[in-house]
């Protein structure tokens, strides 16, 4: 099982220039100490997710004070972007990383958000899929055509070349069950949350065979899984820290629902009396919330449903000093479930003792 750590925020209550420090510090953590991957979100005109309205410019700002993790847009919203556009920034970020870009595809949901491009809202499915063969070839230097002022057709080679031949994809699955085929036929990897473990281990498995089915290893996709995540030594007091945040990031989450649906009738208090209720279910079933043992056994059934990757979302609300007094006992967790001749030893973080008070 690979572990990486997933950022997507809904809550601003810090100011700008510490939320930032706070990501720099986690990504130098876990990439002194093997993690996989950084994930950055891309989230526009709201507090959920606010603070990242371009994973581009923050995985660049990354990759200067990193050398190892793989740097990620968990996602980028297509439908919301020229694939020239795409294509240019991320190749410069794989540049200046040294070939650790990956890209997540994203489809976009919130009409709010479709202020960029409009006229995408009604077919960004349709658009998102159509893009993907051109982002590739892009990616591998070929030539691609689009329209132009006047009617014109204009032949496009990006520029910087990026130092991965080939780009690694990923695509944002939320509820629709054919993402999950149509991933596997075109060989993506998946990211996706769990919410059903039963319909999780379902579209797993049906991902591998529509890999199969197109003639693809129906091993080699990667399938990552992003979980709310914070371990402790003892129970009763993760429960005490966790509790709050969560429930206040499920409530959020909801409200964000509520105002792209029309249709729901929900009050506030039905709302918080919900999200509570959540919360609780989120830490027994659906998190890395918990003792390492806990946490261990939730690593162990998501390998066994054939999930090849853990995100660990760790900002959902937890003061900045507790996620990163909690990163050790993570990575303690993602140690432990290593074979054994993979744990080298690395070199150590600097110290962060204070850094929050200050």
């Amino acid at each position: 099982m690979d572990f990486s750590v997933y950022f997507f925020a809904a809550d601003d209550r810090r100011t700008p220039r510490e939320r930032y420090r706070f990501i720099l510090d986690v990504a130098r953590f876990i990439d002194s100490r093997g993690f996989r991957a950084i994930w950055v979100p891309e989230r526009h005109f709201q507090e959920f997710g606010g603070s990242f309205p371009n994973p581009s410019v923050l995985a660049a700002a990354i990759a200067a004070v990193t050398e190892r993790i793989q740097l990620r847009a968990g996602s980028v919203v297509v439908p919301h972007h020229h694939p020239v556009r795409i294509v240019e920034e991320w190749s410069l970020v794989d540049q200046l990383s040294g070939g650790r870009v990956g890209l997540c595809l994203a489809t976009g949901w919130h009409s709010g958000d479709f202020v960029f491009q409009p006229e995408h809202f009604t077919d960004r499915r349709e658009y998102t899929l159509s893009t993907i063969d051109t982002l590739r070839a892009l990616w591998r230097g070929e030539p691609a055509s689009f329209e132009g002022p006047e009617d014109s057709t204009l032949s496009v080679r990006t520029y910087p070349r990026p130092h991965q031949p080939e780009l690694p994809l990923w695509m944002v699955h939320t509820s629709n069950p054919e993402t999950w085929l149509e991933a596997g036929r075109r060989d993506l990897g998946v990211l996706t949350l769990l919410d059903s473990w039963e319909r999780l281990a379902d579209n797993i498995a049906a991902y591998r065979k529509a890999r199969s089915d197109a003639g693809l290893d129906p091993a080699a996709g990667v399938v990552t899984v992003g979980m709310h995540t914070y371990v402790g030594e003892d129970e009763e007091r993760v429960w005490a820290l966790v509790r709050d945040p969560v429930r206040r990031y499920l409530s959020t989450f909801l409200t964000q629902k509520r105002s792209d649906d029309a249709s729901t009738d929900m009050s506030d208090a039905e709302q918080e009396q919900l999200a509570g209720l959540v919360a609780r279910d989120f830490y027994d079933r659906r998190s890395l919330l918990g003792t390492p043992a806990k946490c261990a056994e939730v690593v162990e059934r998501l390998s066994g449903i054939g999930v090849d990757e853990i995100a660990c979302l760790v900002d959902f609300g937890l003061p900045f000093d507790e996620v990163m007094a909690g990163l050790p006992r993570l990575d303690a967790l993602r140690r432990s479930c290593l074979p054994p001749s993979v744990g080298e030893d690395r070199p150590k973080p600097r110290s962060l003792a204070g850094y929050y008070d200050q």
